[in-house]
């Protein structure tokens, strides 16, 4: 009992940091922004009025709609293309896929202001594709504009594949050679076998997947304040022009966007959990 005992303050006891760094750095900061959010612009008069501006206003409740779009139409974009390219590496020998494997891993790491300027130097107004294909006649990207919602979406679901093919990936290992032999033997097609066999047994994994993309893109600010500035109205940025700006400070209110921010989050988390409970008989 006693070497119980003190195995128990011995995890605890290593526990404690990350229990710190938890509550001072997530916890923390979280309760200070849904008690600030209900704050007036003095700081003092405890309101709900930041929540009603939000609901009012036809430019944060079009960041949030943007957002919200952006988020989806990326999430969906990058879910359906990283299935295919998993699948396309199990075709592959072993050592050539963890070769692939880790090419995704940085390439998903490859995020930001510098992925912003990068596609700012290959495809902006004067980048170096933009030019190329000028001076050759191809008008190739005579009507394509980097700064725009087409742009972002680019940008967003290049870093989102990786991403997503790094986390469907191990479920297609899953998959054994054997229930593709027995569905052959008792005369199933290919086809047959991923609709009844194949994407059930994937689909756990697409629809969290699709919920961390959803939620990735959705926090997503330096990529778009790199590449967009604040041209285009998104959540992420309206909360940073709340906080940091210096012409309009208005950090209940953007504690408010925040909280509002983060309800979307934990809605998204919310539906993976119902549909991961609809989809995996063992969470029944």
């Amino acid at each position: 009992m006693r070497k119980i005992k003190k195995q128990k303050i011995y995890l605890l006891a290593l526990l404690l940091p990350f229990i710190i760094f938890v509550i001072g750095f997530e916890i923390g900061p979280l309760v200070a922004m849904i008690k600030n959010s209900f704050y007036a612009d003095d700081g003092i008069t405890v309101t709900i009025n930041q929540y009603i501006t939000i609901f009012k206003s036809k430019f944060y409740l079009s960041g949030i709609k943007n957002s919200l779009i952006i988020s989806l139409v990326s999430a969906v974009i990058s879910v359906t293309v990283a299935v295919i390219a998993a699948y396309s590496f199990t075709k592959f020998s072993s050592k050539i896929q963890n070769r692939l494997l880790m090419i995704a891993n940085m390439t998903s790491n490859f995020e930001g202001i510098p992925l912003s300027f990068s596609y700012i130097i290959l495809l902006g107004n004067n980048g170096l594709f933009t030019l190329l294909f000028a001076q050759l006649g191809w008008d190739l990207f005579a009507d394509f504009n980097l700064y725009s919602w087409t742009g972002l979406i680019l940008v967003y679901v290049y870093f989102q594949i990786p991403l997503a093919v790094m986390l469907i990936y191990p479920s297609y290992q899953g998959i054994k050679k054997q229930w593709k032999e027995a569905s052959s033997l008792l005369g199933g097609s290919k086809a047959s076998f991923w609709f009844r066999i194949g994407i059930p047994v994937l689909l756990p994994s697409i629809v969290g997947t699709f919920t961390i993309l959803f939620a990735n893109a959705m926090g997503a600010y330096a990529t778009a304040y790199a590449l967009v500035g604040s041209n285009y109205n998104l959540m992420s940025l309206q909360i940073a022009s709340l906080v940091a700006s210096d012409v309009t400070l208005k950090p209940q209110l953007g504690s408010a966007l925040g909280v509002l921010l983060a309800s979307t989050m934990i809605l998204a988390m919310w539906f993976n959990e119902r549909m991961m409970r609809r989809i995996r008989r063992d969470l029944r």
